[in-house]
């Protein structure tokens, strides 16, 4: 079970809470994750990432364990803490301006 916090928008448009328990086969990685998020909560499908070409969105981020993983591919499995759920993935997001 992959424990995920999600960003306040993300949570009202799929009315859930802050966290969602995502199941995924192992090796764990950003693209399983992401492809159950999207599969549970077909809402959120487009959001994350672009819905034709599956890369992030410009303004999304991952993070892992303290580490940045938004530019790490998305087949590469997740630190194995987040894998047996002892440490969230979170999908965050950026803030800009100017």
């Amino acid at each position: 079970m992959i424990r995920v916090i999600l960003p306040p928008h993300l949570q009202t448009l799929a009315g859930v809470g802050r966290e969602v328990a995502i199941t995924v086969a192992s090796p764990a990685t950003q693209g399983t994750v992401l492809d159950a998020i999207e599969t549970t909560y077909p809402m959120l499908r487009g959001t994350i990432r672009d819905a034709a070409t599956q890369r992030r969105r410009p303004l999304v981020r991952f993070f892992a364990c303290e580490q940045d993983l938004s530019h790490d591919p998305p087949d590469a499995p997740l630190p194995e803490a987040v894998a047996a759920g002892r440490e969230p993935f979170l999908i965050v997001g950026a803030m800009a301006g100017g």
